[in-house]
Protein backbone atom coordinates (compact mmCIF):
# COMPACT_ATOMS: atom_id res chain seq x y z
CA UNK A 1 0.00 0.00 0.00
CA UNK A 2 3.04 2.16 0.96
CA UNK A 3 3.97 1.68 -2.65
CA UNK A 4 0.81 2.88 -3.95
CA UNK A 5 1.02 5.38 -2.31
CA UNK A 6 4.34 7.13 -2.79
CA UNK A 7 3.35 6.38 -7.09
CA UNK A 8 0.25 8.53 -6.29
CA UNK A 9 2.69 11.37 -4.64
CA UNK A 10 4.92 11.26 -7.93
CA UNK A 11 2.02 11.95 -9.92
CA UNK A 12 0.84 15.13 -8.62
CA UNK A 13 3.83 17.36 -8.93
CA UNK A 14 4.62 15.17 -12.51
CA UNK A 15 5.10 17.87 -15.58
CA UNK A 16 3.42 17.21 -19.06
CA UNK A 17 -0.32 16.71 -20.98
CA UNK A 18 -2.53 17.79 -17.35
CA UNK A 19 -5.08 15.43 -19.06
CA UNK A 20 -2.39 12.00 -19.03
CA UNK A 21 -1.48 13.07 -15.81
CA UNK A 22 -4.64 13.37 -14.72
CA UNK A 23 -5.50 10.22 -16.12
CA UNK A 24 -2.17 8.50 -13.97
CA UNK A 25 -3.38 10.11 -10.71
CA UNK A 26 -7.00 8.34 -11.21
CA UNK A 27 -5.12 5.06 -12.28
CA UNK A 28 -2.98 4.84 -8.90
CA UNK A 29 -6.12 6.17 -6.93
CA UNK A 30 -7.62 2.75 -8.38
CA UNK A 31 -5.23 0.42 -7.66
CA UNK A 32 -5.48 1.87 -3.88
CA UNK A 33 -9.44 1.50 -3.91
CA UNK A 34 -8.86 -2.21 -6.04
CA UNK A 35 -6.87 -3.36 -2.81
CA UNK A 36 -9.37 -2.14 -0.09
CA UNK A 37 -11.78 -4.02 -2.47
CA UNK A 38 -9.56 -7.24 -2.49
CA UNK A 39 -9.05 -6.29 1.42
CA UNK A 40 -12.87 -6.11 2.17
CA UNK A 41 -13.98 -8.92 0.07
CA UNK A 42 -11.80 -10.96 1.66
CA UNK A 43 -12.74 -9.75 5.26
CA UNK A 44 -16.39 -9.81 4.49
CA UNK A 45 -16.38 -13.75 3.21
CA UNK A 46 -14.53 -14.56 6.52
CA UNK A 47 -17.04 -13.08 8.65
CA UNK A 48 -19.54 -14.62 6.82
CA UNK A 49 -17.98 -18.10 7.65
CA UNK A 50 -17.23 -17.00 11.05
CA UNK A 51 -21.15 -16.20 11.59
CA UNK A 52 -20.35 -12.86 12.03
CA UNK A 53 -23.62 -11.57 9.94
CA UNK A 54 -23.70 -8.08 11.25
CA UNK A 55 -20.01 -7.62 10.97
CA UNK A 56 -20.28 -9.40 6.99
CA UNK A 57 -23.17 -6.45 6.56
CA UNK A 58 -21.10 -3.62 7.70
CA UNK A 59 -18.22 -5.59 5.53
CA UNK A 60 -20.44 -5.57 2.56
CA UNK A 61 -21.64 -2.12 2.74
CA UNK A 62 -18.34 -1.03 3.01
CA UNK A 63 -17.34 -2.95 0.08
CA UNK A 64 -20.19 -1.54 -1.97
CA UNK A 65 -18.92 2.40 -1.55
CA UNK A 66 -15.18 1.12 -2.42
CA UNK A 67 -16.61 -0.31 -5.67
CA UNK A 68 -18.83 2.74 -6.06
CA UNK A 69 -15.71 4.86 -5.67
CA UNK A 70 -13.96 2.93 -8.47
CA UNK A 71 -17.01 3.65 -10.51
CA UNK A 72 -16.85 6.39 -10.67
CA UNK A 73 -13.48 7.47 -11.23
CA UNK A 74 -13.51 5.29 -14.14
CA UNK A 75 -16.82 7.62 -15.03
CA UNK A 76 -14.53 10.73 -14.15
CA UNK A 77 -11.94 9.17 -16.82
CA UNK A 78 -14.25 8.55 -19.46
CA UNK A 79 -16.28 11.37 -19.55
CA UNK A 80 -14.17 14.15 -18.56
CA UNK A 81 -10.76 13.63 -19.07
CA UNK A 82 -10.45 11.44 -22.23
CA UNK A 83 -11.72 14.38 -24.02
CA UNK A 84 -9.08 16.95 -22.91
CA UNK A 85 -6.24 14.11 -24.47
CA UNK A 86 -6.65 15.41 -28.17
Amino acid sequence: MQGLIEESKELLTAQGNEAVIDCGIIAAVQKIEHYEIAAYGTARVLAEELGLEEAANILNEILEEEKGADRKLSEITLNEIMGNLG
